[in-house]
């Protein structure tokens, strides 16, 4: 039996779990109130205070670090990468102190990590970071060199639900070729070819369909007109495409649930709105089966409005289930997808990767 300490900080939170092999046997998501977190003036300034929060909570729930065979973090802002399992080491860690690729709040996961299996003798790992970069070459180029198209994904949360689609069908990750879509506050649509996302949009930074509260994919010439209108600022015009763009813009909310309850009370514009997104998510999951040339075995459709079996998942249904059966896998369990990666690495089905050597891999292979 391995036990697993898993330890995924959000924004406002700290999740934390401790699995034995695949049962997670305690849980607690810990908030932390945002005049506590304004005192710091950097992300990695909160430090201190998450890990004794996680200290706490050790010792509320009868461990200490001695009692873990491995420690994972989520994996934050690092250099591009494959998909895998990552032991923790010194240039990881010295670029997320950093913030050298940006700051959020995963950066702190796998320090956090680090410093409790440091204390318990273990190693540490992270899995399947949000830049995970398995992209072909052709679906880089934008259309202009200077434009990059960048994997930026649910990389964690899409790869779990792959390789539970693929076991549900039969087979191996490695053996099946998937359209998973992640639909949260971000909507990523990724294509899976033989266990590699050969495609994806970049959910983060507009591109795709319009989310909860993300534009997606502009008109371009009118968003030009608009940055050099005069009347707004970079900020301005950053917070519309990420943050108040979507169902924000439209809507004046960007809770999902919300809308279904307003469409269900009669609300036109609100079941327009709705139906436009799962429109655009549609026309993005045919453009992943064409990147698949039509070979597709399965349509994942998982995160929270994957929940939403009223209106999304059937209008979804009947616009791509021509392409392929369409699985429904809602929400988006990290802490089980961060135990797991680490389990396959401890039982020997998979082999930890160096995160410095797989970086550098990458970049030459980008280069060449």
């Amino acid at each position: 039996m391995f036990r697993i300490l898993v330890i995924n900080p959000g924004s406002t939170s700290t999740k934390l779990a401790i699995f034995e092999d695949e049962e997670c046997k305690v849980s607690q998501t810990i908030y932390h109130d945002a005049s506590e977190l304004s005192k710091y003036a950097h992300l990695f300034d909160q430090y201190e205070f998450r890990k004794k929060a996680l200290l706490e909570f050790l010792e509320k729930s009868g461990y200490s670090p001695n009692d873990f065979s491995a420690v994972v973090g989520r994996g934050g802002l690092v250099r591009p990468i494959p998909s895998g399992t990552y032991e923790v080491d010194e240039t990881m860690l010295e670029e997320l102190r950093q913030a050298k690729y940006g700051e959020h709040a995963s950066n702190l996961g796998a320090v956090l990590a680090h410093e409790i299996a440091k204390l318990a003798g273990v190693k540490a790992y992270i899995v399947d970071p949000v830049v995970v970069d398995e992209m072909w070459d052709v679906a880089r180029l934008s259309g202009h060199p200077e434009l990059e198209r960048r994997s930026i994904f649910h990389a964690l949360n899409q790869k779990a639900v792959a390789r539970r689609a693929a076991a549900e069908l039969g087979k191996s990750y490695e053996d099946v070729n998937l359209i998973v879509v992640h639909m949260g506050g971000g909507i990523s649509i990724g294509a899976h070819m033989k266990g590699r996302v050969v495609d994806v949009n970049n959910a983060l930074d507009g591109d795709g369909p319009f989310t909860p509260e993300r534009s997606g994919t502009l008109p371009l010439t009118q968003l030009i007109d608009l940055c050099f209108s005069g009347k707004y600022s970079k900020e301005w015009v950053l917070k519309r495409i990420k943050g108040n763009g979507g169902l924000m813009a439209y809507l004046g909310t960007n809770s999902a649930a919300a809308v279904q309850e307003r469409i269900s009370k009669g609300d036109r514009e609100a079941e327009l709105v709705y139906r436009a997104m799962a429109f655009k998510i549609a026309k993005w999951i045919g453009k992943m089966a064409a990147a698949l040339k039509g070979e597709v075995d399965a349509i994942v459709l998982t995160g929270g409005i994957a929940y939403d079996q009223r209106y999304m998942v059937p209008w979804l249904k009947d616009y791509v289930s021509f392409i392929a059966p369409v699985l429904v896998y809602p929400g988006g369990d990290e802490e089980k997808a961060l135990a797991l990666g680490v389990l396959r690495v401890l039982r020997g089905e998979e082999v930890s990767k160096n995160y410095k050597e797989e970086a550098e891999k990458w970049q030459r292979t980008k280069s060449s």
